[in-house]
């Protein structure tokens, strides 16, 4: 009996309210870390700048050392209304100081007493950001319920499902010593399948993109392992991984944690081609019910040429965002490019952007031969497969 669209209606909610419960789930899943914090006898508020005495700043240049003092008020919390005296100690480092102005607003982390009656002491960490991140992810969550409707609302489950899985699952699996490279191939697996599932739905369009996706993942995944080990690249390069390592983590293997990165990192880009081929070639042959399997396979590869280009552009622009500086620095030193090339930390750089960018140009053929094949076998379009995601 041919499929109906309620019954394709149907799976496509199932997923939803599926992914819905693994979410919720996730957030009240233990990690194992939530006795880590040693001093328990503390409290994390915002508080409001009231005064600031500088007499204490040393400035050389523009790198400032010395301490900052501060008259702190309170807004949160048990303690809400307070006012207390701070010290903010400034290292000269300026990736990691911060020096307030009156009428800042400043996360402080409060010591109590031993009957947590009284602030022993209050320590400003940095300016208070929580309230505008809240902010900037509802305009980001109201944008996409407005303009995607029910689409946007199953994007934006599989966005707080794909960062569940990183915080609750990937994250403390890999502080406990799971092998980074297996596990972050599962996590991706699944963080893959909730993705294209519910802003794909449940039907071929979406297994031929999940497998796609997948495949390409995991061509991304193989030559990281291989090519990590080639150009002699540590783990180290990875931001805080050092103190990591002093922080009782000795066991982690700091280069498997990268080539685990190096795949991460590229597959939101691979997921999105995968659909792309996938939604495309599969209104190909609804159009032409009768195409072969040839003209199928290279009217797919045709539409994955189209995008590749791009997509890989956007993989080299990504990375290199979150080294621009570094350019910087080695043009401003007039360094040479051999020179350049050959240091770990831009090596590590252009490994993980060609290997991400081999992996999402493998996936547009794996995603059209998967795809040729599948609707080729049952060519006629089912309900509630004609829409685009």
């Amino acid at each position: 009996m041919p499929a109906t669209r309620t019954d394709s209606s149907r799976r496509d909610l199932a997923a939803a309210l599926l992914f819905a419960v693994l979410s919720v789930a996730l957030y009240f899943l233990p990690t194992g870390f939530e006795g880590a914090l040693q001093d328990t006898r503390s409290e994390r508020v915002r508080a409001t700048v009231l005064e600031t005495d500088d007499s204490d700043v040393l400035r050389h240049g523009i790198v400032k050392t010395g301490d900052q003092h501060l008259l702190l008020r309170i807004e949160n919390g048990r303690f809400q209304g307070e006012v207390v005296t701070s010290n903010n100690p400034l290292l000269g480092m300026m990736d990691r100081d911060t020096l307030f102005e009156e009428g800042d607003s400043a996360f402080v982390t409060l010591t109590l007493s031993p009957d947590e009656e009284r602030i022993v002491n209050a320590a400003p960490e940095s300016h208070y950001r929580l309230d505008l991140e809240l902010l900037l992810l509802g305009l980001f969550a109201g944008a996409l319920l407005l303009f995607g409707g029910l689409t946007g609302a199953k994007a934006l489950l599989s966005f707080l499902f794909a960062a569940l899985m990183l915080w609750r699952v990937l994250v403390p699996l890999l502080l406990k010593g799971w092998d980074p490279v297996w596990l972050a191939l599962g996590v991706v697996a699944v963080m893959t399948a909730a993705i294209i599932f519910l802003v794909g739905g449940v039907n071929r369009k979406g297994l031929t993109a999940f497998l796609g996706a997948f495949l390409g993942i995991l061509t991304s995944a193989a030559l990281a392992v291989f090519f990590t080990g080639e150009f002699a690249i540590s783990g180290a390069v990875m931001p805080f991984s050092e103190p990591l390592l002093y922080a009782g983590f000795a066991h982690l293997d700091l280069s498997r944690i990268y080539m685990a990165a190096v795949f991460l990192a590229a597959s939101g880009a691979v997921m999105d081609l995968a659909m792309d081929v996938s939604a495309s070639l599969h209104e190909v042959v609804c159009k032409k019910p009768d195409i072969s399997f040839t003209e199928a396979l290279k009217s797919g590869i045709s539409v994955g040429r189209a995008v590749v280009g791009t997509m890989t552009t956007t993989l080299l622009l990504a990375y290199s965002g979150g080294f621009l500086t570094l350019l910087m620095a080695f043009m401003a030193k007039g360094v040479p490019l051999a020179n350049f090339f050959n240091v770990v930390y831009v090596a590590a750089e252009i490994l993980k952007t060609l290997v991400g960018s081999f992996g999402l140009v493998m996936v547009a053929p794996f995603t059209a031969l998967i795809g040729a094949w599948i609707f080729t076998r049952r060519p006629e379009c089912l309900p509630g497969e004609a829409e685009q995601p």
